[in-house]
């Protein structure tokens, strides 16, 4: 019998440690802290300011420097449900799943859609926020008055670099698909200064681009008139190792307590509080 129950726990053991990848879960008994990436350059989820608020939290490692947006107010409600100290650092978006992997943060809270490629390295939380694709052009340009993907044929459009609205623009027809660029920042001058017809942006952020440019609108598209996707393209959520099956768990009750009335509050809030033009 003891030989059988020995067995037993060598095989719970093994799967355990399978399950875990053979990885140190995060602790959420002795760990104080946790440590949360995001670009600290997309508004109105997330934006640097030097400027101090109820809502705008130190930077690490940038003194003076500290981060506002939607994505900050929901980090700081999952720290203070888990009890853990809230530190931020601004990562690029190429490095926030390296910084990720390799234990430089614990979380990306950045506006992040859960895709399944992204799903084969790291785990992602519930949604925490539900979006939609738009266009984004020039007040001026030719496709300022466009209803749907097939008005934008033969139009220049871009997007940034290692998002799913890169991968979305070849939906449109004779498309001219424009290599990605680094930031939004660098969409909206390149539409500002005609170097491309359109960007593609979920709307929140389209909204908070064009607060912040008076010489950018949205195209939004009805029924069938825009693009094919998936939930996956419309959600946003939280990335964590995939190890961290404990963390995961205490951060879908945290979320499970924030409805989603509020957090479309939180997003309205962000959106009045993101830099303007």
């Amino acid at each position: 019998m003891k030989k059988v129950v020995t067995l037993l726990v060598l095989l719970v053991l093994l799967v355990t440690v399978s399950a875990c990848g053979g990885k140190e879960q995060f602790d959420l008994d002795s760990e104080t802290e946790i440590v949360v990436g995001l670009e600290a350059a997309y508004a109105p989820f997330n934006w640097s300011t030097p400027v101090s608020s109820r809502y705008a939290l130190p930077l690490a490692g940038q003194p003076g420097v500290y981060v506002d947006g939607f994505d900050v107010v929901m980090a700081s409600l999952i720290a203070e449900e888990l009890g853990l100290t809230l530190v931020i650092k601004a990562v690029d978006w190429d490095g926030l799943i390296p910084a990720l992997l390799a234990g430089e943060i614990d979380l990306i809270i950045a506006g992040m859609s859960p895709t399944a490629e992204r799903a084969q390295t790291v785990a992602f939380s519930n949604e925490y926020f539900r979006s939609e694709q738009v266009m984004v052009v020039s007040t001026t340009g030719a496709y300022a008055n466009a209803t749907s993907l097939s008005s934008f044929a033969g139009a220049r459009v871009v997007a940034q670099l290692g998002t799913l609205q890169d991968g979305l623009i070849d939906q449109i027809p004779g498309v001219n698909h424009l290599e990605p660029l680094d930031s939004y920042g660098l969409l909206g001058t390149a539409v500002s200064s005609n170097a491309a017809d359109a960007f593609i942006a979920e709307l929140p952020v389209a909204q908070g681009m064009v607060a912040a440019n008076s010489n950018l609108k949205i195209i939004q598209f009805t029924g069938t008139n825009g693009f094919t996707v998936s939930d996956e393209d419309v959600i946003v959520s939280v990335a964590l190792r995939q190890e961290d099956v404990n963390l995961l768990a205490a951060i879908n009750a945290a979320l499970a307590g924030i409805s989603t009335a509020e957090r479309n509050q939180f997003m309205a809030e962000a959106l009045l509080r993101q830099p303007q033009e």
